[in-house]
């Protein structure tokens, strides 16, 4: 028995390290992540008939911009706004620029499930269309780029380890509005 003891706290001892790493470093990771994706996806929509969403996308665009961006311009549009987000992520300058970019590319990205979802869902009993499933997805980057953009005024995560078993029973993380009222601050 003393044994499993020993192990369960060498591994306590790892979770604890692994989550102190994570609260150094998972915020940039997140931002650094975000934009290596934009400037991926951005590329790809620099170049006919390679993005997988680039009908939808260019309609959405023209419609967006009434009529002011169609066609290939369209697509060099989106590609640009999203490689400028990405390089604001990457590099971490301007990254509030980036962000409120983000957000004005999210309303784009999402809109089309409010312009063509009878397109979008087409499928048995509505099921989303690949197109639809990858403009749900966005839902990540918004909240992503939500957690970055509370960084701005000085958020940060606060290392409050806990042992391994203290927090199994808990549902959700203590987030604190007021660092003086963390407990153990």
């Amino acid at each position: 028995m003393k044994n499993s003891l020993s192990l369960f706290d060498r591994f306590d001892n790892l979770d604890t390290s692994i989550n102190k790493w994570l609260v150094a470093n998972s915020i940039n990771i997140l931002r650094f992540t975000m934009g290596i994706v934009f400037v991926a996806f951005g590329v790809l929509k620099f170049f006919t008939g390679i993005s997988p969403i680039e009908s939808l996308a260019t309609r959405t665009t023209s419609e967006l911009t009434l009529g002011v961006f169609t066609g290939h311009s369209a697509m060099v549009f989106v590609a640009t706004l999203e490689c400028l987000i990405g390089f604001c992520f990457l590099t971490g300058m301007f990254l509030r620029v980036g962000v409120w970019l983000l957000a004005l590319q999210m309303v784009g990205a999402m809109s089309p499930l409010f312009l063509y979802p009878s397109e979008l869902f087409s499928g048995t009993m509505h099921a989303p269309t690949l197109e639809a499933q990858y403009i749900i997805k966005d839902i990540i980057l918004i909240a992503a780029g939500m957690v970055i953009a509370s960084t701005w005024t000085g958020a940060r995560i606060v290392a409050r380890p806990q042992g391994f078993r203290a927090t199994l029973s808990k549902r959700v993380a203590g987030v604190y509005r007021d660092v003086s009222t963390v407990p153990y601050a």
